[in-house]
């Protein structure tokens, strides 16, 4: 994980650059260095996950060219086997450090090409202007923004352009920005003709992309760790990683002092695979006065975001201040294209669809904004095989009718998929989804909404509520995440979408709290 900055026009004293840059530290705490080219300038601070050595610090250039890049590129090796064969000479170990080539051969149409996670900006020579890009589902975060002379300037976070641009935006996933335009290079929500697959072939298949999705985010030079909640999507990560790397790997799991749910699932499936198994507990007041940190590292005011947050912030803050782990995998992205619990009340196959082509779209502001900021705040690195592009794409090509839940059983195909393997204990692949913030410990949100509560008179929040035309807070919880949100980023609300809440417009829907705790088909799922 790094931080990234690029200005078009460096106009501001280097002190307040540097401010401004420094404000993500922790996302690269090994390196810093700021390169002025031409009238722009690209900053970068480092952690050193591929080509630990010093050559392997950016900006990189080439006859010109200048890249900076926050980002792990996949497959990399065999694109670097070629280009050593065309007679390029590498500098360093890095990943990156094919961009440049790539981008003398292909222009913007190398982004298209790429297997990767990540968000960069390149000074092109020729045109003396930037270029910059950013993954299909946004795993790596890139920010927007133009200056008081409307000069583009990028940053990895919204933290970094506070008070240097007039509105923070977030760069859409998939699209590039050159000459002035940002442009669509590939949309993975697009849709496509369903492939004529059936059940067992579409289990093989999923299960064929996702142990090769897994594979090669195993790649590192840096010390790995997984994030274990007990649920299906982490157990699965992990219990794949073991068996791909033969040998114990390091499983972290964290939850409430009193009603830990998934603490005792998240062991179970790390003694069946021989983990090195640590366990991270917290307590309510751990949780209420970690609530500001979080929200800051964050940026967002959304309600199961900050909920989600708070475990997974805490147990990687524990992971860095106890281990020299570097790299987490994670099992983020499962759920938007294989379903929720909202998603058993889906109509029909067509509404399933496009559920989950609007969620695959806005990934980048709730689940993936969520394990990129806890990681990274703890200058680590999140590595995220469900968002494995060609994963993704083929899932989202098998037929709407059999995703839905007609099994009884919530993503069935993922569960079958593996069931053959033993890779898990059959209880565990298939054990009822529960949402991770309930799973830390139904009490962790209860005291969040009583420390809430405690906070506003129902005057008080009928009063303050209005102060917000946007994303108004509807609940006391919601106000108190809104005012310190604004308090980091202020008038910025508009870089999130909306509150991430089921589909209110069908059956069983319509509720008032994102938890699928209130879903009438929760049942055995917060036991």
């Amino acid at each position: 994980m790094c931080s990234i900055m690029a200005m078009e026009k460096y106009n501001i004293p280097e002190e307040t650059l540097l401010k401004h840059l420094r404000m993500t530290a922790s996302r690269g705490p090994d390196m810093e260095r700021i390169e002025k080219t031409g009238d722009a300038v690209l900053c970068f601070e480092r952690l050193s996950i591929m080509g630990l050595s010093e050559e392997g610090m950016q900006p990189f250039s080439l006859h010109g060219n200048s890249v900076v890049c926050n980002g792990e590129i996949y497959g990399f090796r065999p694109i670097k086997e070629k280009l050593i064969k065309e007679g390029y000479k590498f500098k360093s170990d890095s990943d990156c450090e094919i961009l440049l080539p790539m981008y003398e051969d292909y222009g913007v149409e190398m982004f298209e090409k790429l297997d990767a996670e990540f968000a960069l900006v390149i000074y092109d020579s020729r045109k003396e202007s930037l270029v910059a890009a950013r993954d299909p589902i946004g795993i790596r975060p890139l920010f927007y923004g133009y200056d008081d002379k409307d000069y583009i300037i990028f940053a990895s976070e919204a933290k970094n352009l506070i008070g240097l641009v007039k509105e923070v935006k977030p760069f859409p996933p998939g699209y590039y920005y050159s000459d002035g335009e940002f442009k669509c290079y590939k949309d993975l929500s697009e849709r496509k003709e369903y492939v004529k697959d059936d059940l067992e072939t579409a289990c093989k298949n999923i299960h064929d992309k996702l142990i090769k999705g897994i594979e090669k985010r195993l790649d590192s030079d840096a010390p790995l760790g997984f994030l274990l909640s007990g649920g299906l999507d982490s157990s699965l990560v992990c219990a794949l990683s073991q068996k791909l790397l033969d040998k114990p790997i390091r499983t972290f799991a964290i939850g409430m002092n009193e009603d830990a749910i998934d603490l005792k699932y998240a062991k179970e499936a790390a003694d069946y695979i021989g983990a090195d198994h640590t366990e991270v507990i917290i307590d309510r007041d751990t949780v209420i006065d970690s609530l500001e940190e979080v929200i800051a590292a964050l940026g967002t005011y959304d309600i199961t975001t900050i909920r989600a947050s708070m475990g997974m912030y805490l147990c990687c803050k524990a992971i860095r201040e106890r281990t020299d782990v570097r790299v987490l995998l994670t099992g983020e992205i499962s759920d938007e294209i294989f379903g929720y619990k909202y998603t058993d009340f889906a109509p029909d196959a067509e509404e399933f669809q496009k559920e989950a082509e609007k969620r695959l779209r806005e990934l980048y502001m709730y689940d993936v904004l969520r394990a990129d900021r806890c990681i990274s705040v703890h200058s680590m690195e999140a590595r995220v095989p469900f968002g494995d592009i060609d994963f993704v794409s083929y899932v989202m090509q098998i037929d709407p009718e059999l995703k839905m839940n007609k099994y009884n059983k919530g993503k069935y195909l993922l569960r079958h998929a593996f069931e053959s393997d033993d890779v898990l204990p059959h209880d565990l692949l298939f054990r009822e989804k529960a949402a991770f913030s309930d799973a830390v410990g139904h009490s962790m949100v209860d005291y969040i909404k009583e420390y809430a509560n405690s906070k506003y008179t129902d005057a008080e929040f009928e009063i303050k509520k209005e102060k917000y035309d946007f994303a108004t807070p509807f609940t006391k919880e919601s106000l108190l995440y809104r005012e310190l949100f604004e308090k980091y980023y202020p008038g910025q609300a508009e870089m999130v979408k909306d509150f991430w809440m089921p589909n209110k417009n069908w059956e069983n829907c319509d509720v008032d709290d994102p938890s699928a705790r209130v879903l009438k088909n929760y049942g055995a799922s917060g036991v």
